[in-house]
């Protein structure tokens, strides 16, 4: 008896061909061309939207990939002109209660457009350059920079490289990079007009780190409300954003000088203040006013009830996104700032 033995049909997927090779290697786009019969070309073109490539090919490649394992390789598709989809964030300092709760809803902002993050946590300032140096090879479709402290010419590089740049707490002039920046100075001036219309006179302040340009604004805004009262501060203390640095620069303060009202660079540093306030005995606010800034979760809690400065999280994370799409596509457009508003949000320690 003749053994029957049928023509091979040409036109499938070659099955020998669908067992993914032995060694602990990634699959790559030409094993699947292998297997599907097709030029490595080919399969660029089945995983490339508006791509051409005849119907049965695709149908063709992507069983094959989806056989094999294979994924189409991002870094790769950036590397030869393409979008890779990563945006590398400096994201100031994680020990921040701030900084996390924006990195978070900046994420979800970018993943909404089908943008992949890399963090870079600032708080260790010694590695930053080093960590930037790092990121800056892969391509990235833009950097977004959350801290007010960055080196300014971390971001000229980038330019450089063609790398849309996002500035956030400190504005950049250069003509392709953007910036989103809070109005500082503003909301804090209208925190100290808040006590100095409750009758307060006697003001201690808690500065962030030196060089971050909120900081400076938001004591800058503070002076010029007590300057056109007449006043000055009494006495000034420094911390580093942190909780803990908020209650050891109020034990401070209140060693120096008999306070009536304390204003904090931002609502952790202020949350530590007041608990200091509350281990000396001293009662908020009926002799003591705090005011914070940022709006943190926490500054909400029953616990704390933190009178602040609104830096609206929501708003700023639309607004990167917005100025990050606008120079994706139009790479060779006008620099742009997007100025973010502040309120007063009024509870219980003013």
């Amino acid at each position: 008896m003749t053994k029957y033995d049928p023509k091979p049909d040409r036109d499938a997927v070659d099955q020998d061909k669908l067992i993914a090779p032995k060694r602990h290697r990634r699959v790559t786009a030409q094993d699947v061309a292998e297997a599907a019969g097709v030029s490595r070309s080919a399969v660029s073109r089945a995983f490339t939207e508006g791509a051409y490539l005849d119907e049965e090919k695709r149908e063709r490649v992507r069983d094959a990939a989806l056989k094999l394992g294979y994924r189409p390789n991002a870094l790769a598709a950036g590397l030869q002109g393409g979008r890779s989809h990563l945006v590398a964030i400096f994201v100031g300092d994680m020990r921040n209660a701030y900084d996390t709760e924006v990195v978070t809803r900046l994420v979800g902002a970018l993943n909404a457009i089908q943008k992949w993050p890399i963090l870079i946590d600032g708080g260790g300032l010694s590695s930053v350059k080093e960590a930037m140096g790092e990121v800056l090879r892969y391509p990235l479709d833009a950097l977004i920079l959350r801290s007010g402290s960055m080196d300014p010419a971390i971001a000229r590089e980038c330019t450089k490289l063609h790398i849309p740049v996002i500035s956030s707490g400190r504005v950049l002039n250069h003509p392709q990079i953007d910036n989103v920046c809070c109005r500082n100075a503003q909301g804090s001036q209208a925190a100290a007009q808040l006590l100095l219309d409750r009758g307060r006179q006697n003001f201690g302040y808690i500065a962030g780190p030196l060089g971050y340009s909120s900081s400076s604004a938001r004591q800058d805004g503070m002076m010029r409300a007590l300057a056109a009262a007449g006043l000055a501060p009494v006495a000034i203390e420094a911390g580093d954003f942190t909780v803990e640095s908020g209650f050891a620069a109020a034990e401070r303060l209140f060693e120096r000088a008999r306070l009536d009202a304390l204003l904090c660079a931002n609502d952790a540093m202020a949350i530590g203040a007041l608990g200091a306030a509350r281990a000396r005995g001293i009662d908020v606010p009926a002799d003591l006013s705090i005011v914070g800034f940022d709006d943190i979760s926490m500054a909400r809690w029953p616990g704390i009830n933190l009178t602040t400065v609104c830096n609206p999280i929501d708003i700023y994370a639309d607004k990167v996104v917005e100025l990050l799409s606008a120079r994706l596509a139009d790479p060779e457009k006008p620099s742009d700032v997007a100025y973010i508003d502040t309120h007063l949000v009024l509870r219980g320690t003013h």
